[in-house]
Protein backbone atom coordinates (compact mmCIF):
# COMPACT_ATOMS: atom_id res chain seq x y z
CA UNK A 1 0.00 0.00 0.00
CA UNK A 2 1.66 3.36 -1.17
CA UNK A 3 1.51 6.33 1.75
CA UNK A 4 -1.52 8.14 0.09
CA UNK A 5 -3.39 4.40 0.56
CA UNK A 6 -2.31 4.59 4.25
CA UNK A 7 -3.13 8.04 4.87
CA UNK A 8 -7.00 8.13 3.43
CA UNK A 9 -7.42 4.82 5.38
CA UNK A 10 -5.87 6.22 9.05
CA UNK A 11 -8.60 9.17 8.64
CA UNK A 12 -11.48 6.48 6.88
CA UNK A 13 -12.19 5.36 10.44
CA UNK A 14 -12.79 8.42 12.09
CA UNK A 15 -14.14 10.62 9.38
CA UNK A 16 -16.78 7.74 9.08
CA UNK A 17 -17.46 7.93 12.76
CA UNK A 18 -18.15 11.18 12.24
CA UNK A 19 -20.43 11.18 9.51
CA UNK A 20 -22.67 8.71 11.37
CA UNK A 21 -22.78 11.30 14.48
CA UNK A 22 -23.77 13.92 11.87
CA UNK A 23 -26.35 11.82 10.05
CA UNK A 24 -28.10 10.52 13.21
CA UNK A 25 -27.94 14.60 14.48
CA UNK A 26 -29.78 14.91 10.47
CA UNK A 27 -32.11 12.27 11.39
CA UNK A 28 -32.98 13.48 15.08
CA UNK A 29 -33.50 17.22 13.80
CA UNK A 30 -36.06 15.68 10.76
CA UNK A 31 -37.80 14.03 13.40
CA UNK A 32 -38.58 17.13 15.93
CA UNK A 33 -39.46 19.07 12.60
CA UNK A 34 -41.90 16.59 11.65
CA UNK A 35 -43.38 16.74 14.98
CA UNK A 36 -43.46 20.21 15.00
CA UNK A 37 -45.20 20.88 12.04
CA UNK A 38 -48.35 19.16 13.24
CA UNK A 39 -47.65 21.35 16.94
CA UNK A 40 -46.88 24.70 15.65
CA UNK A 41 -49.88 26.68 14.63
CA UNK A 42 -49.83 28.13 10.81
CA UNK A 43 -47.08 25.56 9.45
CA UNK A 44 -45.46 25.85 6.99
CA UNK A 45 -46.64 29.24 6.31
CA UNK A 46 -45.38 30.71 9.61
CA UNK A 47 -42.03 28.80 9.62
CA UNK A 48 -41.39 29.63 5.99
CA UNK A 49 -42.34 33.25 6.07
CA UNK A 50 -44.47 33.54 3.36
CA UNK A 51 -48.00 31.92 2.89
CA UNK A 52 -46.98 28.96 0.29
CA UNK A 53 -50.52 26.71 1.34
CA UNK A 54 -53.02 28.89 -0.24
CA UNK A 55 -51.54 29.01 -3.70
CA UNK A 56 -50.81 25.07 -3.40
CA UNK A 57 -53.04 23.45 -0.67
CA UNK A 58 -51.40 20.16 -0.65
CA UNK A 59 -47.63 22.02 0.66
CA UNK A 60 -48.14 20.53 4.60
CA UNK A 61 -48.86 17.22 3.35
CA UNK A 62 -46.22 17.04 0.71
CA UNK A 63 -43.38 18.81 3.07
CA UNK A 64 -44.23 16.16 6.06
CA UNK A 65 -44.23 13.14 3.34
CA UNK A 66 -40.47 14.48 2.64
CA UNK A 67 -39.52 14.80 5.90
CA UNK A 68 -40.78 10.97 6.39
CA UNK A 69 -38.83 10.24 3.89
CA UNK A 70 -35.64 12.05 4.87
CA UNK A 71 -35.71 10.12 8.23
CA UNK A 72 -35.88 7.20 5.95
CA UNK A 73 -33.10 7.71 3.83
CA UNK A 74 -31.00 8.76 7.02
CA UNK A 75 -31.56 5.64 8.08
CA UNK A 76 -30.42 3.82 5.50
CA UNK A 77 -27.24 6.12 5.05
CA UNK A 78 -26.99 4.45 9.02
CA UNK A 79 -26.65 1.30 7.02
CA UNK A 80 -24.03 2.29 4.78
CA UNK A 81 -21.68 3.92 7.31
CA UNK A 82 -22.10 0.84 9.63
CA UNK A 83 -21.10 -1.39 6.45
CA UNK A 84 -18.49 0.85 5.07
CA UNK A 85 -16.66 0.93 8.52
CA UNK A 86 -16.53 -2.61 8.86
CA UNK A 87 -14.95 -2.95 5.42
CA UNK A 88 -12.15 -0.44 6.48
CA UNK A 89 -11.78 -1.94 9.62
CA UNK A 90 -11.12 -5.58 7.43
CA UNK A 91 -8.80 -3.31 5.11
CA UNK A 92 -6.82 -2.27 7.86
CA UNK A 93 -6.31 -5.71 9.48
CA UNK A 94 -5.14 -6.87 6.21
CA UNK A 95 -7.81 -8.88 5.58
CA UNK A 96 -10.52 -7.44 2.81
CA UNK A 97 -11.22 -10.00 0.28
CA UNK A 98 -13.41 -11.84 2.74
CA UNK A 99 -17.31 -12.87 2.09
CA UNK A 100 -18.77 -10.70 4.54
CA UNK A 101 -17.32 -7.48 2.74
CA UNK A 102 -18.73 -8.96 -0.21
CA UNK A 103 -21.83 -9.15 1.83
CA UNK A 104 -21.46 -5.64 2.91
CA UNK A 105 -20.94 -4.17 -0.19
CA UNK A 106 -23.92 -5.77 -1.95
CA UNK A 107 -26.12 -4.30 1.18
CA UNK A 108 -24.50 -0.83 0.23
CA UNK A 109 -25.27 -1.15 -3.39
CA UNK A 110 -29.08 -2.04 -2.76
CA UNK A 111 -28.82 0.94 0.11
CA UNK A 112 -27.80 3.37 -2.92
CA UNK A 113 -30.62 2.15 -5.02
CA UNK A 114 -33.02 2.60 -2.19
CA UNK A 115 -32.09 6.54 -1.55
CA UNK A 116 -31.82 6.44 -5.39
CA UNK A 117 -35.69 5.70 -4.92
CA UNK A 118 -36.58 7.91 -2.46
CA UNK A 119 -34.95 10.41 -4.16
CA UNK A 120 -37.26 9.89 -7.17
CA UNK A 121 -40.14 9.51 -4.74
CA UNK A 122 -39.37 13.27 -3.56
CA UNK A 123 -39.01 14.62 -7.10
CA UNK A 124 -42.24 13.02 -7.37
CA UNK A 125 -43.97 14.35 -4.51
CA UNK A 126 -42.41 17.91 -5.26
CA UNK A 127 -43.78 17.71 -8.93
CA UNK A 128 -47.44 16.79 -7.73
CA UNK A 129 -47.66 19.28 -5.05
CA UNK A 130 -45.75 22.26 -5.89
CA UNK A 131 -44.08 21.87 -9.26
CA UNK A 132 -46.15 20.51 -11.68
CA UNK A 133 -43.89 21.89 -14.76
CA UNK A 134 -40.72 20.96 -13.17
CA UNK A 135 -38.85 17.99 -14.48
CA UNK A 136 -36.54 16.83 -12.36
CA UNK A 137 -32.85 15.75 -14.28
CA UNK A 138 -32.11 12.42 -14.06
CA UNK A 139 -29.17 11.43 -12.66
CA UNK A 140 -26.99 8.69 -14.64
CA UNK A 141 -24.06 8.79 -12.48
CA UNK A 142 -25.91 7.78 -9.42
CA UNK A 143 -27.30 4.64 -11.13
CA UNK A 144 -23.63 3.84 -12.71
CA UNK A 145 -22.87 4.34 -8.70
CA UNK A 146 -25.21 1.42 -7.54
CA UNK A 147 -23.65 -1.11 -11.13
CA UNK A 148 -20.45 0.01 -9.91
CA UNK A 149 -20.95 -1.86 -5.99
CA UNK A 150 -22.37 -4.40 -7.14
CA UNK A 151 -19.80 -5.22 -9.66
CA UNK A 152 -17.25 -4.63 -6.65
CA UNK A 153 -19.33 -6.94 -4.28
CA UNK A 154 -18.76 -9.52 -7.19
CA UNK A 155 -14.92 -8.96 -7.11
CA UNK A 156 -14.65 -8.77 -3.25
CA UNK A 157 -16.99 -12.48 -3.34
CA UNK A 158 -14.41 -13.57 -6.06
CA UNK A 159 -11.15 -12.60 -4.41
CA UNK A 160 -12.82 -14.23 -1.40
CA UNK A 161 -13.35 -17.57 -2.93
CA UNK A 162 -9.57 -17.64 -4.98
CA UNK A 163 -8.29 -16.74 -1.58
CA UNK A 164 -9.78 -19.94 -0.30
CA UNK A 165 -8.85 -22.03 -3.14
CA UNK A 166 -5.10 -20.54 -2.64
CA UNK A 167 -5.22 -21.65 1.15
CA UNK A 168 -6.89 -25.20 0.00
CA UNK A 169 -4.10 -25.63 -2.34
CA UNK A 170 -1.05 -24.78 0.06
Amino acid sequence: MNSTSARALSVARPVIQGLTVLNILYAVCLAVLLGWSFLMPGWPERALGFDIASKYPMVPLGLRAIVVIGIAGAAIVHTILRRLLAIVDTVRGGDPFILENARRLDMIAWSVLALEVLRLIVAAIAAAVWEPDRVDGFSIASWFAVLLLFVLSGVFAQGARMRADLEGTV
